[in-house]
């Protein structure tokens, strides 16, 4: 069993920020359990864009208002408390957050912790040794 509460992973090599956003990864590819998932908060005011090329994401607002944007369509949809979305195609997208939006996200393959975003938003597929 693991057990861990987000906020010991505060300013530790769990907690990734951004100027626009935080991200405790509370399970991570060492884990070995086929996915990932992170707290993120998304910054009030704030524009983040994303794109994961390497990665199936699912992520769950679970606080604030905000707008999602799939780049490639165009198409925009609301995010509150109770959305989910899923970027089963690897969507661009972008996310503005009109008050600060809290999301649990899952990643798939699992992200590994060494992870950083290229100037295209993107992840590199890295994965665990055994």
């Amino acid at each position: 069993m693991y057990v861990v509460n987000r906020d010991d992973l505060n300013d530790t090599d769990r907690d990734i920020k951004s100027e626009t956003w935080r991200s405790r990864r509370m399970v991570l590819g060492k884990e070995r359990v086929g996915f990932s998932l992170h707290d993120t908060v998304i910054y009030a005011g704030t524009t983040s864009t994303f794109h994961y090329q390497n990665h199936i994401e699912a992520v769950y607002c679970v606080q604030g208002k905000g707008t999602l944007t799939d780049l490639e369509t165009g198409e925009t949809y609301p995010l509150s408390d109770g959305t989910m979305y899923l970027l089963n195609g690897n969507e661009k997208h972008t996310v503005v957050a009109e008050e600060e939006l809290r999301m649990a996200c899952v990643f798939n393959p699992p992200v590994t912790g060494r992870e950083t975003h290229d100037e295209n938003g993107v992840y590199p597929l890295i994965v665990e040794e055994d």
